[in-house]
């Protein structure tokens, strides 16, 4: 079908084949094989509670967005209905880690204050004043911690990480109470009546445990409490990040920023299966934290570590558009990272005066990979691709939907969309799919000439590069629009990286771009503002410490430090407004210089490095 309420890769999922959907890295999620139904992102009006009964399930979420899950042949009813605006299928988030080499140097994380970092400052003479003092007992005052600017630590506040999970037996996340942990909603895990699992209510999947339960597991021990709150973080990315954000090690060299606040943690995925989140799971884990804080009235600082590379990256996709509309809901700041694709070679743009070759190399044992090319609507092009072998496949640029051709041992899908309600820009999306195990190798070669340009802009992306081999990427690419989505969401506070011991700019954290006078169909200046994100040493899931990079360990720093801002207006009453758009826009106005940007803000580094102590209101 091609129903202009669904999006384009919605509209080519329904129309491929199962064999050829289970080859796609794209095509088949958020379709369950067992139960033949789809689950689905829609915007909507009015009322669908009628919609809730028998195979059909609607899950409410706020402004107007809810996700659907419905037997794919109802998908068309679906969006018959007039309250229906626009469908959208999820898409799997990526973790944004990094591998680099290890820069020994740098300052552990919770110590930003040496002369290699400099972007994060705790005060070390108040360290040392708090750790002279007689009533610092075990490694811990009683009380409050007695550094950051005015003692604050993010008390009062309610930090929320979306993520792997958390190892909630680590000291990391208690204090003298007992667990730091509100609550832990575990969406993998299968309610069970008997052992008095349930979901969170309003919420039909995974299971939810209270402060009070994850006490009685701590007090049990590993072996035996485990059982009680059976939820775990397998990979270790979740207890990082909740930790860099607001762990409270008694060694002030791994204590996070935001070491007082409480914390609530969501680990994103699906019951019995091992592939990655989906963007379903974080809006509806984005709808709890927004009502567990209105609950518990206390300001929420939410910290998003992952993204992925599909869309128009100008904010018209449902999840950014939810999200924006999130950030004004209650008193929250939503901080979220660039993505580790600055220098993944996943990326081309320009503008198309005259004929241009786009060349991707593909690299040997690729199962699967896909192609987008966004461009305005007004522009015309003749679009062909050249395969490795030399043949040539002309681009059906003016006919809407889908187009299949096979060259030697590939199987292209081509589908021409056209703009959504939300953004002026058209989507040519390529997905190349193995006849047998692996698609051809080699330079494939994307011929693009000008018919009738206006803008010429366009941009073209691979998947991310934790799901393709290093040997596949453009020749020529493109470093800026290499911010993963989320980030790209207007309202979010977005996170590059910086490299705590040089002072500079990581270069494989996403870019934005220069400015809307250059790009002008794309979103204002992004980042926001950058902080460390090159090894930086914090809790590991099991115990001890290990060293991470990549943007998702720079985001939990600002993520915090909202936290201490929150606290200082909110909590203690200095600024009951502080929170959203008036708190970024602190966090921009205190910025710090990096070495070797002249220009501010930039796409690389936005306003500056997170500098706390300079964007604190005085007062």
């Amino acid at each position: 079908m091609d129903s202009q309420k669904l999006e384009d890769i919605l509209n080519l999922s329904l129309d491929s084949t199962m064999e050829e959907r289970e080859k796609s890295l794209t095509l088949n999620v958020g379709f369950d094989e067992v139960e033949q139904t789809w689950e689905l992102i829609v915007k909507f009006h009015g009322d669908l509670s009628g919609l809730n009964g028998g195979r059909i399930s609607v899950e409410i979420l706020l402004a107007g967005y809810a996700i659907v899950t419905i037997p794919e042949s109802l998908i068309p009813a679906l969006s018959a209905l007039d309250e229906i605006e626009y469908v959208e299928k999820p898409r799997e988030l990526l973790y944004n880690v990094y591998d680099a080499k290890r820069q020994s140097c740098f300052p552990p994380a919770g110590d930003f204050s040496g002369e290699g970092a400099g972007a994060f400052s705790f005060r070390q003479d108040a360290v040392r004043d708090m750790l002279s003092e007689p009533e610092y007992r075990n490694g811990r005052r009683d009380g409050d911690f007695a550094f950051g600017s005015g003692g604050l630590t993010g008390a009062g506040c309610l930090v929320a990480v979306f993520d792997s999970g958390i190892d909630y037996f680590l000291p990391d996340f208690q204090n003298r109470d007992g667990s730091r942990i509100l609550y832990l909603w575990d969406q993998t895990l299968l309610p069970d009546e008997e052992r008095g699992f349930y979901p969170p209510e309003g919420f039909a999947m995974g299971v939810e445990f209270t402060k009070e339960r994850i006490d009685e597991a701590i007090a049990l021990g590993r072996t035996e409490g485990f059982p009680r709150v059976p939820s775990s973080d397998g990979s270790g990315h979740g207890t990082a990040v909740a930790a860099i954000a607001a762990g409270s090690s008694t060694d002030v060299r791994y204590m996070g920023a935001a070491p007082g606040a409480s914390l609530l943690i969501v680990r994103l995925g699906q019951a019995g299966s091992g592939s990655y989140p989906r963007t379903t799971q974080l809006m509806r884990a984005m709808a709890y934290a927004l009502k567990k804080a209105q609950e518990l009235g206390m300001p929420l600082a939410v910290n998003l570590s992952f993204g992925n590379s599909y869309g128009a990256h100008d904010g018209s996709s449902l999840l950014e558009r939810f999200l924006d509309n999130a950030s004004e809901v209650w008193k929250n700041v939503i901080c979220a990272g660039t993505g580790n694709e600055g220098a993944s070679a996943g990326h081309v743009s320009g503008r198309l005066t005259q004929n241009r070759a786009v060349e991707l190399a593909v690299g040997q044992y690729e199962s699967s990979i896909n192609v987008q090319l966004w461009k305005n609507f007004s522009d015309r092009f003749r679009i062909a691709l050249l395969a490795p072998s030399g043949q040539r496949i002309d681009v059906p640029v003016d006919r809407v939907g889908r187009t299949a051709v096979t060259v030697e041992q590939t199987q292209l899908l081509i589908y021409v969309g056209e703009p959504s309600p939300y953004s002026v820009n058209q989507e040519i999306y390529f997905d190349f799919l193995p006849v047998d195990s692996f698609i051809n190798a080699g330079i494939w070669t994307f011929l693009l000439e000008p018919v009738h340009i206006v803008s010429g802009e366009f941009q073209m992306y691979l998947p991310g590069q934790a799901v393709r081999t290093e040997d596949t990427r453009f020749f020529a690419p493109t470093p800026e629009l290499t911010m993963t989505i989320p980030s790209t969401a207007e309202k979010l506070i977005t996170v590059g990286a910086i490299q705590g011991d040089y002072d500079a700019y990581a270069d494989f954290s996403g870019r934005g771009v220069r400015g809307r006078e250059e790009l002008p169909g794309f979103p204002e200046v992004k980042p926001d503002l950058a902080a460390p994100g090159v090894d930086i040493v914090t809790a590991r899931a099991g115990g001890g410490h290990e060293a991470y990079t990549g943007t998702s360990f720079a985001v939990p720093l600002v993520t915090g430090a909202a936290a201490l801002f929150m606290e200082w207006g909110i909590v203690r009453g200095n600024d009951p407004y502080l929170y959203g758009e008036k708190l970024k826009a602190f966090l921009r106005c205190g910025a710090r210089r990096v070495r070797g940007e002249e220009r501010y803000p930039n796409d690389r580094v936005g306003y500056g490095a997170l500098c706390v102590e300079d964007s604190l209101p005085e007062g």
